[in-house]
């Protein structure tokens, strides 16, 4: 009966601890989480391959702060002026 408890509370223990060390690395990629680099926006985005992307390829907040973003209004944000816009504020976890 002794050696039974022993093994239900190692066996609980285990299951606690592995739970929290999973929820604990879950926790850490979600911080860790970095914006795209230009490269990857347009591998996601430029349809026409340009090197530039236009109002109609984007999407999300780069859509939304477009105007901002295409500092020499020519229609188009090319890597030197996605380098140097602002970058989106985080939205506040509830």
């Amino acid at each position: 009966m002794k050696s039974s408890t022993i093994k239900i509370a190692i066996l609980t223990f285990g299951i606690v601890m592995l739970t929290k060390v999973n929820s604990f690395a879950q926790g850490k990629d979600r911080q860790e989480k970095k914006p795209p680099t230009f490269s990857e926006l347009l591998k996601e985005m430029d349809k026409n391959e340009d090197g530039k992307l236009s109002k109609d390829e984007v999407k999300g907040p780069l859509k939304d702060e477009f105007a901002k973003i295409d500092t020499d209004e020519d229609g188009f944000i090319s890597k030197k002026e996605f380098e140097k816009a602002p970058r989106p504020k985080r939205k506040e976890r509830k």
